[in-house]
């Protein structure tokens, strides 16, 4: 194993403690809001893949508060072609509980009311062609991937 896997492993690890710990925050912040438990444990799941998985996807990893930035190549395209469960609404779900867990970052000073401002507005302008990128991805008579991503 490589010196770099090794330290990327071990950074991974380190960050999805950091991680596990913003969870357990979020957690009581979304009780605080009397949600019910079915509610919580799907934002904790949506956003513990977020996270978890995609903002540690790539090195250098990228932290929960930093990963406010990439919600569009997230919903655009990581999302519809990593989760094989990804729909029109799964992508709204997932959206949702992002915009709860970055309210909650932003109550804690963990991130600019202009990141959070920016967060709102880029879901608010792009959901409609996240879900349309995903129609096209879905769709099996289009064979020619710069058809689905725009390119």
């Amino acid at each position: 194993m490589s010196d770099s896997y090794q330290e990327y492993e071990l950074a991974c690890q380190q960050e999805r403690e950091r991680n596990s710990q913003l969870l357990e925050q979020f957690a009581t912040w979304l009780k605080a809001k009397q949600l019910t438990q079915k509610t919580i444990n799907n934002h904790l799941t949506n956003v513990d893949f977020y996270i978890n998985e995609f903002l540690l996807y790539e090195y250098p990893i990228t932290e929960a508060s930093e990963g406010i930035t990439s919600v569009d190549m997230y919903f655009g395209y990581w999302f519809i072609k990593k989760a094989m469960w990804a729909s029109a609404s799964s992508i709204k779900s997932n959206a949702a509980s992002l915009k709860k867990f970055y309210s909650f970052l932003h109550e804690q000073g963990l991130i600019s009311a202009e990141d959070w401002a920016d967060l709102k507005e880029t879901i608010k302008d792009n959901m409609s062609e996240w879900q349309a990128t995903l129609r096209r991805y879905d769709d099996p008579d289009i064979e020619d991937m710069e058809e689905v991503w725009g390119y």
